[in-house]
């Protein structure tokens, strides 16, 4: 125990060590901006030596929290403090949990993979189960989720880390509204993984892992979609045939923005392709966040990045930090 302790001194360390240095030496990577999007100015390292970082979710005020799965931990960062801070630990053990955003109450709701979506109040950490089956089986390994203006939650359910067979045997979409029924709205997915709503929430998109096309549906009401059809499909790399993106955000153009091995992959409304913005480590998970929610924050395997923009991301719950 106290040796483990000491190497997560001695990680944490040179995290901040690490971090001191780029800002010092004004490190950044160059990438070709897309007009009225941007980048509008250097990535940023935040902190780096992580091992796999999962689920930036911006609480609208100061903080953004994002997961590093196999260390089973959920971290908390300072996005306005104007003095360099490093990631502290929010909460260890964490549920193995993957994607995160805040919820209307302020509540840090989270895909657990050990088969859960859960809340977790910020205040106390306690931490309470909002769905655990479906249909008296557990989910496979719960992902990534959005949370829409009635307090619904869309959440996706593929199979990384599922325990074999899988407990739900497909790879789905489900449903949990505010008072607590949840619902299967969409399998037959390669790897169902990042999901998103439109801004004014009459579309849910989902992205697969293991398809290059992406999904959208037409929401009728909370919970209740229809017309499933493709919506665009990732640019692969050299080599590399149909494979998908991740996690995605979306601003309040309705443009989009999806993890993938390219960097992130920039769509609008209609799905026509705007571009790519370069991130140092294939991205994982992205979402805005700051002064004016006009910064994409991405967890890039073993480090965090910050890309300013000129794009302003949309907010489902909770206010815009002026």
């Amino acid at each position: 125990m106290l040796q483990q302790v000491f190497f997560d001194l001695v990680a944490h360390s040179l995290r901040v060590l690490f971090f001191a240095q780029c800002v010092a030496m004004n490190v950044g990577y160059s990438a070709e901006p897309i007009p009225g999007i941007g980048p509008t100015g250097a990535t940023g390292i935040i902190a780096a030596g992580f091992q796999f970082l999962e689920g930036p979710a911006f609480d609208g005020q100061r903080y953004l929290y994002f997961t590093d799965i196999p260390a089973n931990r959920i971290y908390r960062w300072d996005a306005v403090s104007k003095v360099p801070t490093a990631p502290e630990v929010f909460l260890e053990p964490a549920g193995t949990c993957n994607g995160l955003m805040l919820d209307g109450a302020g509540r840090l709701i989270a895909c657990s993979m050990e088969g859960k979506l859960i809340a977790i109040d910020i205040a106390t950490k306690k931490v309470t189960p909002l769905a655990a089956e479906y249909k008296s089986a557990r989910f496979n390994a719960c992902n990534d989720l959005v949370v829409d203006r009635s307090g619904g939650v869309y959440f996706t359910d593929p199979r990384f880390r599922a325990p074999e067979p899988w407990p739900q045997v497909k790879e789905a979409v489900y449903y949990r509204s505010a008072t607590g029924e949840t619902k299967r709205i969409g399998d037959d997915f390669a790897a169902p993984n990042g999901v998103i709503l439109s801004p004014d929430e009459t579309r849910l998109y989902v992205i697969p892992s293991m398809d290059s096309t992406m999904v959208v549906f037409d929401v009728d009401s909370p919970g209740v979609v229809s017309n499933r059809r493709a919506f665009c499909k990732l640019e692969q790399p050299a080599g590399q045939k149909d494979k998908g993106g991740d996690g995605l955000t979306i601003d309040t153009d309705g443009n989009l923005y999806i993890t993938s091995a390219l960097g992130l992959q920039v769509f609008d409304a209609t799905g026509l392709a705007l571009g790519t913005i370069a991130v140092p480590e294939q991205p994982a998970n992205v979402t805005f966040g700051g002064i004016g929610n006009s910064t994409l924050y991405i967890t890039a395997r073993t480090g965090l990045y910050s890309i300013p923009t000129s794009a302003k991301g949309h907010r489902f719950t909770g206010k815009v930090l002026k």
